[in-house]
């Protein structure tokens, strides 16, 4: 355990705020252990993330010591698409979920990184190391992974700058009205089934911004379309395109209950994803091209 004393120079509307710039290799996320495990006290009292600091105060951390990993590493096949000191992009497979969780403790991709990179940011804890973003388990496509904590910190800064650009194709059922456009709602837990989520009203979830734009339109009645998330919330592209009427090919949980093609997921892809190198200052941007599966159904289908 180790101890830190802070004494506020100036005023700060929140604590998480100003704690993430004092403290080396905590986000704020992370912070939020911190604070609901009472390790941060302000003139004393234990304090809250929202809590405003006054110029004066003195504030009182207390950081835990590191956690050895306890995922074990895996010798799974992945597709690394890039790697260097500071990060790695993998293009991940339908159907393997990214880190440990709800039952979940072999094959997955954190498994498989463990094996494969000779290192990994520890920020997001021992169940999670390296992951800067996720997507679901039966998404296909690209992710960035940090191998430094000085990396992982840059990178989860791009994603909250929105910065850093996350792009997905998918199948939609039926043909959307509009070629192009924007989804501007908030998501939160369905209130009817609280392992999905829904678009809910303001203060009842968070702010989800998707822009999308049509690929290619196909007779038999779907829609290839393109996404940009502006934001990434939990389903946020899959529950945009229920919010469209116009759910994800395949998608077990918001999709049609009869698919015409036998799938196992979702034919929903992270394609293309562009970041600011955290080291070089480069832009990188990278492509997946879409899984056989994916390919095989469009190749039945007979375009517009």
């Amino acid at each position: 355990m180790k101890k830190l004393e802070i004494a506020a120079e100036e005023a700060c509307p929140r604590a998480d705020v100003f704690l993430c710039g004092k403290i080396d290799g905590y986000t704020r996320s992370s912070l939020k252990k911190l604070f609901e495990n009472s390790c941060v006290f302000v003139n004393g009292k234990d304090a809250k993330p929202s809590q405003c600091i006054n110029c004066g105060d003195e504030i009182e951390v207390t950081l835990p010591d590191a956690a050895e990993y306890s995922v074990k590493a895996e010798n799974i096949p992945i597709e690394i698409v890039y790697e260097d000191k500071s990060l790695a992009v993998v293009n991940k497979p339908q159907g393997m979920t990214v880190h440990m969780g709800n039952g979940n403790t072999e094959g997955t991709l954190v498994n498989a990184l463990l094996y494969r990179l000779e290192s990994l940011s520890g920020i997001n804890g021992v169940i999670r190391p390296g992951i800067v973003h996720r997507i679901d388990k039966d998404t296909s496509g690209l992710l960035v992974v940090a191998k430094n904590d000085a990396a992982h910190l840059a990178l989860s800064r791009q994603i909250e700058e929105k910065t850093c650009r996350r792009t997905y194709l998918a199948l939609l059922e039926g043909n959307l009205k509009t070629d192009a456009g924007t989804v501007t709602t908030y998501i939160g837990r369905d209130m009817s089934d609280r392992i999905k989520m829904a678009v809910v009203e303001p203060g009842k979830g968070k702010l989800a911004v998707t822009d999308y734009k049509v690929v290619k339109r196909y007779k038999q009645n779907y829609t290839l379309c393109r996404f940009d998330l502006h934001t990434g919330r939990t389903h946020q592209i899959r529950v945009h395109a229920k919010y469209l009427c116009h759910p994800v090919v395949g998608d077990p949980v918001y999709g049609v209950k009869k698919c015409k093609f036998k799938l196992n997921g979702q034919l929903l892809h992270a394609w293309r994803l562009t970041f600011t190198h955290p080291v070089t200052g480069e832009i990188m941007s990278f492509e997946a091209p879409l899984p056989d599966y994916f390919t095989e159904v469009l190749s039945k289908l007979n375009e517009i």
